[in-house]
């Protein structure tokens, strides 16, 4: 008996050492599940979140772009009518946020303006030397000039500008011709196009 007491010991240490290694294999297996677990969910949230940002980026470029008219000083003029020789056209607003006085057009914005002009100019016949001209003209607090000037040689031509021109605060834009004249079906548009800050 006291034999088999012995061993029952001896086998049971026996056992706790060969225990102990499954144990500590298992315990490292089981580490490494949950490590893996955990890769596999960090790995599938980030998938998520990268799918999510995609969507959002291509549902965001799918939509228009609102124009931002209420931002950006414009203004479209349509004139059918009589011009008085160094008389300024008297203009006035189809559409536009920007004012129009006594038939000039009033800068609000100092900066980069494209502009376009055209329509078609009639008047009675003159001397050779009396040749009609048409006068886009800046005035300012203390100047008056020609901005752009295109001579009309026979009644009934085309005028026909587009040009980018820098124009500043309180610059008053006026339309003037040399004689008297009828102007029919005249588009004239003022857009203002450098992004230069600015109170309509």
């Amino acid at each position: 008996m006291e034999g088999q007491t012995d061993v029952e010991p001896r086998n049971q240490d026996q056992m706790d050492h060969e225990r102990e290694p499954a144990e500590d294999e298992w315990n490292s297996w089981q580490r490494g599940q949950v490590r893996n677990t955990l890769h596999l969910v960090s790995a599938a949230a980030q998938w998520i979140l990268l799918l999510a940002c995609l969507i959002y980026l291509g549902i965001d470029s799918l939509q228009p772009s609102t124009p931002r008219s209420h931002e950006v000083p414009w203004t479209h003029i349509r004139y059918t009518g009589e011009s008085i020789e160094g008389v300024a056209m008297n203009l006035t607003a189809e559409v536009g946020s920007i004012q129009i006085r006594n038939g000039s057009i009033m800068i609000t914005c100092d900066g980069l303006y494209l502009v376009s002009l055209k329509g078609d100019i009639f008047f009675p016949d003159l001397e050779e030397e009396d040749l009609l001209k048409l006068t886009l003209r800046k005035t300012d607090n203390k100047t008056s000039r020609a901005l752009w000037e295109q001579t009309v040689q026979v009644s009934g031509d085309a005028v026909n500008l587009t040009t980018v021109l820098y124009l500043f605060v309180q610059d008053n834009i006026t339309l003037w011709t040399s004689s008297n004249a009828t102007i029919a079906d005249l588009s004239f548009s003022l857009v203002l196009l450098s992004p230069f800050p600015c109170s309509l």
